[in-house]
């Protein structure tokens, strides 16, 4: 299983955000580590498909998957149990994260 969280300096939110994947990894029993993709422009962004900062991929789907026309480096929002936030919960995470496991 690949898993990739994808973010861009300056980003808020990606730390918060690859500490819950982290947690939601272990909690799952998922030993695969977590690649970090650094997008560093607009460019980048448009050949990655990188929908926002932080995203998060397994074997190259987004766990929150949507079709747009454009990228770029931006921040992206979750809709949380707490309102909205820049990063998803880790039971959000792991729901997402059981379609790929077992």
């Amino acid at each position: 299983m690949k898993i990739e969280l994808l973010y861009f300096d300056g980003c808020p939110s990606w730390e918060e955000g690859l500490k819950n994947l982290e947690a939601a990894l272990k909690e799952e029993g998922v030993t695969s580590s977590v690649d970090r993709i650094k997008v560093n422009d607009d460019d980048e962004a448009n050949h990655l498909k990188f929908l926002g900062s932080p995203s998060f991929r397994v074997d190259q789907q987004d766990l929150w998957h949507e079709e747009r026309d454009t990228y770029s480096l931006s921040c992206r929002i979750y809709s949380t149990p707490d309102g909205i936030k820049g990063w998803p919960t880790v039971e959000m995470l792991r729901t997402r994260l059981r379609s790929f496991v077992g």
